[in-house]
């Protein structure tokens, strides 16, 4: 059975994204107000983006968040760990961090391991890992899964969204393996009430959007109507 819309309050799942390469900083103003006013639990902006939103999210409900090793994944150890540190000396509190697919296609476990886990202990913040989960077997994402979770990661994440978007059937299948351990965010795709409630009764527990302010707009709408 779906869930009514009216039976949850979707702005309290979406992580607010601005992740368009040519973003401006008007933009993420307005990303900001819009995550206050709706209440969002975060706006999730480019490293060079993050400490214009925290000054602007100061004081206030949204976290900020940002990307590390975004798109692919295949930036150095060090350099990854160097972005997500220099991100959270800015104000970022939240990091979606892409792991090295090349490093799970080959079978190399210790590497991402050691790449995550190091994230999460330097930065004592919330690590949602990125598996990319389009370009996964089964296999290589319950492996993806397992070893960010023992890394640390506080969640895990579909997809950047570049490759494929969130599935019902990986949300489900993710959440199987993290067994309520560790949140599961959505991302990639999501453009309509009905995918996002979807996704959430599969157990997603976030979801990354640039289309925030039109999922609310459509559960706006759906409300008028059943009030009519």
């Amino acid at each position: 059975m779906a869930i009514a819309s009216s039976n949850i309050d979707i702005a309290s799942y979406i992580d607010h994204s601005l992740l368009s390469p040519t973003a401006i900083a008007q933009e993420v103003e307005q990303y900001c107000q819009q995550a206050d006013q709706y209440g969002f639990p975060s706006v999730c902006v480019y490293p060079s983006m993050v400490r214009q939103a925290a000054e602007l999210l100061q004081g206030k409900q949204p976290q900020v968040c940002t990307v590390i090793g975004f798109p692919t994944g295949a930036t150095t150890s060090a350099t990854k760990l160097y972005e997500a540190q220099e991100a959270v000396e800015n104000g970022a509190t939240e990091l979606d961090v892409v792991i090295n697919l090349g490093w799970l296609k080959a079978g190399q476990s210790d590497k991402i391991y050691q790449e995550i886990a190091g994230i999460c202990t330097e930065t004592q913040q919330t690590v949602k890992t990125i598996l990319e989960t389009a370009l996964l077997t089964d296999t290589e994402k319950r492996l993806a899964a397992e070893i960010c979770m023992d890394a640390g990661a506080t969640y895990l994440k579909t997809s950047t969204g570049w490759f494929g978007g969130a599935t019902v059937a990986d949300v489900k299948y993710l959440t199987n393996i993290a067994k309520g351990q560790v949140g599961i965010k959505a991302s990639g795709g999501i453009k309509t009430l009905d995918q996002a409630l979807a996704l959430i009764e599969a157990g997603a527990t976030r979801l990354g959007t640039s289309r925030g302010m039109e999922l609310i707009r459509q559960q706006q709408q759906s409300y008028e109507v059943r009030n009519q």
